[in-house]
């Protein structure tokens, strides 16, 4: 890393949180802050969603099985990819009809308040397990690139997510998701093919591979672990609570529908462009043990992009991977504000409740630094996000999802579902290996995780003597969709922010190709396209407020 490098990564790094703050004023009540005002494009929220999952996993997780198996580590990410069509079918249109804007919100419109307070209980505890798992990856990605001490940099780093979600709410998540997309699909066009020049082509490439290296399924991965991975990020993406956002927050049911399948296609393509490197660099340099592969991606980074550009690419990777984190602190804070506050409080202003809502996200933001620093200590990133994924995704989010199919189920089936599973699942994963001295892997113990929970729903189903709860007709407390909702002044507002964001980071491409040497051409074309995509937003922004008006002055007349 040298000096530029670090200029570009506090330009970055300035852009992303000015950006973000830019909306303190817009989200001055509950709808604006937690629903983004319920009018972000669908392509927005597509991006957004697959930027909140991808980020978590993609550099350090799936990097290091990438580094470390190969080719399975694309097929792994294919199990993403047809959970995204599948969410776009048949469960986002659902939850945009359920008329609510939390997963907590549907649980008190369809069981009553109590199921909803058990769910929001374990859903926060869970999260703070989640968040942090997602606040590490951030912090390696630093210590790798620049040895910056990563105790250091969890809190740095938990600290700068926590200003620009507290302050600038949904829209400054979504703004800067899409944001970090454009940089990181620049950034990795360019590290792909300084990557197969560094190994001398891509037949050395594959000459000098370990055996089994480009197998479709390997080691513990196997073709059964591939599908329940499936099934889990069906329920995964489908209903965790921070993505369910992404499908209220649109116009309306159709829109909700486009979120998931653009999530689906992107997954489609992304795996193949961002997986190469980490693979190529196991050639590279095949050394690496135990949690050292978790840097792979950063180290191949590190030895093939110019000055500069490699800082522009650990600004993305550290913000994109801290998407994951911005997703979660928004929506805890939402469930706080709107699902235990409020009821509470119910005759607080939006003043007071926006304050709650600011307050809640740091202080969450506080809990997950607290977690992000016992990573290591529970056996590095892998271990912990599969862990908590078998253990509790389809426990906490399939019940809900099912409800969403369902008028049998009732809140008490529900609840039993999610703690009867959670309870099986911690025997097995906990109870067992030390008592019993048996232990399950990984596919085991994702077929547990979501078969369970489903087969205890199925038997429930079978078995009920009559109909229960029709589907919920009570509309949110925060966002009122029996209204027909319109891209207003908030969506435009955010669309011009993404627009001069776009031109700033385009010139920032722009002038590091004086650094460039054989890259300068390159990048001088990608800034050329960024600034042109920004010039295009804005430019749509002022003829569609300009066409607003003249009808409405035209109405006046009439």
């Amino acid at each position: 890393m040298q000096q530029l490098d670090y200029i570009t990564i506090v330009s970055f790094s300035l852009i992303i949180l000015i950006a973000g703050l830019s909306f303190g004023k817009k989200g001055s009540d509950m709808k604006s802050f937690f629903a983004a005002g319920g009018s972000v494009p669908w392509s927005m929220n597509g991006l957004s969603l697959f930027m909140s999952f991808f980020s978590a996993g993609t550099f350090v997780v799936w990097g290091s099985i990438a580094y470390k198996h190969g080719l399975v580590a694309i097929t792994i990410q294919m199990a993403m990819c047809i959970a995204g069509f599948v969410i776009g079918y048949f469960i986002a249109p659902r939850w945009w009809n359920s008329k609510a804007l939390t997963v907590a919100e549907f649980l008190t419109n369809r069981f009553g308040k109590k199921i909803q307070q058990y769910y929001t209980y374990i859903f926060l505890f869970l999260s703070l397990g989640y968040t942090g798992a997602f606040l590490y990856p951030v912090a390696k990605i630093l210590n790798v690139t620049t040895g910056f001490d990563i105790n250091y940099a969890i809190l740095l780093l938990g600290g700068m997510i926590m200003i620009y979600t507290a302050v600038g709410g949904l829209w400054a998540v979504v703004v800067t998701d899409v944001l970090q997309f454009v940089i990181l699909t620049a950034a990795v066009l360019l590290v792909i093919p300084l990557s197969i020049k560094e190994v001398n082509g891509l037949n050395n490439f594959i000459a000098q591979a370990p055996e089994q290296f480009f197998n479709v399924f390997s080691g513990e991965y196997t073709y059964l672990f591939i599908i329940a991975f499936t099934f889990y990020n069906i329920v995964f993406v489908g209903g965790n609570w921070a993505y369910v956002q992404r499908y209220t927050s649109v116009k309306d049911s159709k829109s909700s529908s486009k979120v998931g399948y653009l999530f689906g296609i992107l997954y489609l393509i992304s795996p193949f462009i961002w997986m190469l490197p980490p693979m190529i660099y196991r050639v590279l340099n095949p050394d690496l043990q135990g949690l050292e592969a978790e840097g792979a991606y950063l180290m191949i980074c590190k030895q093939v992009l110019p000055v500069g550009v490699l800082g522009l690419m650990l600004g993305g990777m550290i913000f994109a991977t801290a998407s994951s984190v911005n997703t979660s602190l928004n929506l805890a804070a939402a469930v706080l504000t709107n699902d235990v506050f409020k009821p509470l409080r119910p005759a607080s202003s939006d003043k007071t409740l926006m304050k709650v809502a600011r307050w809640a996200t740091i202080l969450f933001g506080i809990g997950t630094i607290m977690v992000a620093f016992m990573v290591p200590m529970a056996g590095g990133i892998v271990e912990v996000v599969l862990s908590i994924a078998a253990i509790t995704g389809g426990a906490l989010y399939g019940p809900a999802i099912w409800a969403l199919f369902s008028k049998k189920q009732t809140g008490k089936s529900i609840l039993g579902v999610t703690a009867i599973s959670l309870v099986i699942n911690v025997f097995f994963k906990f109870i067992t290996p030390i008592a019993l001295d048996f232990a399950l892997n990984r596919t085991e113990e994702l077929i547990l995780g979501v078969g369970i929970p489903f087969t205890l729903l199925l038997l429930y189903e079978i078995f009920a003597q009559k109909k229960h709860f029709p589907f919920p007709t009570l509309k949110s407390s925060v966002i009122d969709k029996s209204e027909e909702i319109v891209e207003n002044g908030q969506n435009e507002y955010g669309i011009k922010v993404l627009g001069f964001s776009f031109i700033a980071i385009g010139l920032l491409f722009c002038v590091l190709s004086i650094w460039g040497g054989n890259s300068t051409i390159y990048l001088i074309i990608i800034g050329a396209l960024i600034i042109g995509l920004g010039v295009f937003l804005y430019m749509h922004v002022i003829n569609k407020s300009k066409k607003t008006y003249l009808i409405q002055q035209r109405q006046i007349k009439i």
